[in-house]
């Protein structure tokens, strides 16, 4: 079930928290991985590379940064060239800022954009007509509950950017449908990751505790209840949910916010 077995999937954000997880359990379901990190963040994509070297898969690394064409492309090229192909894309970066909405101007709006929506659509762009090739895609995108099913104050540029990949995910499951192609998002919870962990731009240590005790399943999230997530939408037995958003946050949204 659920079995990657000759595929080839392209993961961003792959050096940590969610993008790291699916790395290694796509490589465990048989896919070969290339592999996008942004050296910046200070995070060491090497053992991620060594996961999926042991667990015998093929894997190509970038250093990518999601708002240049021209990383991206280039990376899906090499895919092609060195992998094979190009069958799944987990557009997985993003980023999170906290900014007072008197000190949001221009340049941290667009930022936060770029990244987490305009960075999906670049990754997506680049791999579809090798999608269309293969008659075969799953473009699938990491969204979240900020923006989609909740509010998340000081962040109102990362909430309008994590909605925003839903109407990309609709629109292109019509589009490109008669390709076998699927496009979904996931929407996470609070999930363990280095990014939620930020005191300074999202939750930190305290506020992960802190909400772990309303959330009904009685904890956070790990990367790997994503990947695992991931792994299915990216599988044959998924290919007929498309055009969907997909929420896992162990019941929070659902529980109110007090």
């Amino acid at each position: 079930m659920f079995d990657l077995t000759g595929r080839v999937a392209l993961v961003t954000g792959a050096a940590s928290g969610i993008g790291a997880a699916t790395a290694r359990v796509f490589a465990e379901a048989g896919a070969d991985l290339a592999l996008a990190w942004y050296p910046p963040d200070g995070h060491d994509i090497e053992p991620v590379r060594k996961t999926v070297e042991a667990a015998g898969r093929r894997v190509v690394v970038a250093a990518v940064d999601v708002t240049r064409s021209a990383d991206v492309s280039a990376l899906v090229m090499r895919a092609v060239g060195e992998l094979g192909g190009m069958h799944i894309v987990v557009a997985n970066a993003g980023i999170a800022r906290k900014v007072e909405l008197q000190d949001l101007d221009d340049a941290a709006w667009n930022r936060v954009v770029d990244v987490n929506l305009n960075g999906v659509w670049r990754c997506f762009r680049a791999a579809l007509p090798h999608m269309q090739q293969a008659r075969f895609g799953r473009l699938i995108a990491t969204s979240s509950v900020a923006g989609t099913v909740s509010a998340w104050p000081l962040h109102s540029h990362y909430a309008a950017a994590k909605g925003g990949l839903v109407g990309l995910v609709k629109s292109l499951a019509v589009e490109f449908g008669a390709y076998g192609i699927t496009a979904n998002a996931v929407a996470p919870g609070v999930i363990r990751t280095p990014q939620a962990l930020d005191p300074v731009n999202s939750l930190g240590p305290e506020g992960i505790e802190t909400v772990a005790a309303k959330i009904p399943t009685g904890r956070v999230g790990t990367p790997e209840d994503i990947a695992y997530v991931f792994q299915f939408l990216a599988s044959a037995e998924a290919s007929y949910v498309n055009g969907q958003l997909l929420v896992v946050d162990g019941a929070r949204s659902l529980a109110g916010l007090d």
